[in-house]
């Protein structure tokens, strides 16, 4: 099998908080392995809307490799089209980095479902007035109502660039009430990780 030594996430320490998120789909490349042990340098790519958002989490996620991540906002801006390829490409092999790890928020869906109200049992004594008042305290109606949940969908990609940019690593989380993006993003990475051990893609 042919090692390839890719940097990747060392969020094995992660405590997401009340956050979790679970594996829906994941993708490795068969001839591929990463090697922990001898990763260099990576660079770490949160694409999301809000600039703050992103930067928190980039510097989050890039502490996490202990000192080998890299945020990508010390490299790229939002916009694209003020980038040269050509010169960040460039930049990123002359200094060194050996791959890339790529998060986005690939979708949120919303669910509402009604939960049916409850009737609780009758109480037995209906012949006096006051044996009914006690015992019917703890019998009552209990109403329905509506509850709403969202499920974050987060997409990770993994490529290397000692192998032509290859993508070698691709999965698919799912989190339901995240606390925040940031606690979303750190559930996702620890899924990952997890799944990427359990598949032995990669080795310590």
């Amino acid at each position: 099998m042919k090692k390839i030594f890719i940097p990747f996430l060392l969020i094995v320490l992660i405590n997401s908080c009340g956050t979790t998120a679970h594996i829906e789909k994941s993708w490795r490349d068969p001839d591929v392995t990463v090697d922990v042990s001898k990763l260099h340098k990576v660079i770490v790519v949160a694409l999301l809307k809000n600039e703050a958002t992103r930067r928190s989490t980039e510097d989050k996620l890039a502490a996490m490799l202990n000192g080998k991540g890299v945020p990508s906002y010390n490299y790229l801006t939002k916009d694209i089209r003020q980038e040269s390829e050509g010169r960040i490409r460039a930049q990123l092999m002359n200094e060194g980095f050996d791959g890339a790890i790529i998060m986005r928020l690939a979708d949120v869906d919303k669910d509402i479902r009604y939960i049916p109200g409850t009737y609780s049992t009758y109480p037995g004594f209906y012949g006096r007035f006051w044996p009914y008042y006690w015992s019917a305290w703890p019998h009552y109606y209990q109403p329905g109502y509506y509850e709403s949940t969202k499920t974050f969908t987060v997409e990770t990609n993994v490529y290397s660039f000692a192998n032509d940019n290859k993508l070698i690593w691709s999965g698919i989380t799912t989190s339901v009430d995240p606390l925040n993006v940031d606690k979303l993003m750190q559930a996702s990475a620890k899924a990952v990780f997890k799944k990427m051990k359990e598949e032995k893609f990669i080795v310590e």
